[in-house]
């Protein structure tokens, strides 16, 4: 039965990585006997200090500096791991931003540039990658989606719509691709416990006690809950299992929520 969830000496490719939920996930595929392929676009010491730390933990890291938008980059930059470290097994599209801005409040180039990074990118980094799996008739591709692929939310309109367009654009992929046994397939998370969120994780904080209260799991996500998810979207146990969006968020899209007196 493990045999079903090995991924060792696979390429794994996670956008966006060199922090956060993707730093997760590549610590899970890592540790699950993957060689992870860190990018990231900010700056080469982020990428150097992301390697390390996997590295620490004995786990098989590179890193690759390429911004996720644009296609000649990515291109090139597919062409280059592939040369210099193997061929790409798992693609993880992670690289994400949001503005929380209200509708009428955002600039037109604000909603552009995350849509541009968040469903975009996505479509770019695949569709490079995607021809290598097609031509091997193998492989396992994983956009990371949103409880907002399906719920809207004040201020978040863009990312919202970014990652509504992400699940179809998963589905598609899917639709395309599952023919030359490449499976495409979405992660969803729900509210993680990262450096971001730490401001807002304390007891008495308005959004703390929301997330709590709605979450039937009670508590805010570890990030190393995203693993298994991660670990099962790129081995052979999902073999057929294609343009699937898994939510990982503790119950939330399960119910409508409960009175705020209710236990």
């Amino acid at each position: 039965m493990t045999n079903l969830f090995d991924i060792k000496g696979k390429v794994a490719l996670i956008t966006g990585s060199t922090h956060g939920l993707g730093m997760a996930m590549a610590k899970g595929l890592g540790q699950a006997g993957a060689t992870i392929v860190v990018n990231g676009n900010s700056s080469q010491e982020k990428i150097d200090n992301a390697v390390n730390e996997l590295k620490s933990e004995g786990i098989n890291a590179v890193g690759y500096k390429f911004n996720v938008t644009e296609e000649q980059q990515v291109k090139e930059a597919v062409a280059k791991i592939e040369s210099e470290v193997g061929p790409i097994d798992i693609l993880i599209n992670n690289a994400g931003i949001i503005k929380r801005i209200p509708l009428l409040d955002m600039e037109v180039a604000d909603f552009r540039e995350v849509i541009d990074i968040d469903l975009v990118s996505p479509f770019i980094v695949s569709k490079h990658v995607a021809k290598g799996m097609i031509e091997r008739r193998q492989g396992k591709i994983i956009n990371i989606c949103s409880m907002m692929s399906e719920l809207g939310r004040n201020t978040v309109s863009a990312y919202a719509a970014a990652k509504g367009g992400l699940k179809m654009l998963t589905k598609n992929m899917a639709t395309e691709w599952a023919k030359y046994n490449v499976q495409i397939n979405g992660i969803g998370p729900g509210y993680f416990a990262t450096e971001q969120t730490k401001p807002i994780r304390v007891d008495g904080h308005p959004f703390n006690d929301f997330i709590i209260s709605r979450t039937p799991a009670a508590k805010w996500g570890d990030p190393s809950d995203l693993a298994g998810a991660a670990i099962f979207l790129s081995s052979k146990a999902s073999d057929f299992v294609n343009g699937h969006i898994l939510y990982v968020d503790g119950g939330i899209l399960a119910t409508i929520g409960k009175p705020s007196n209710e236990e």
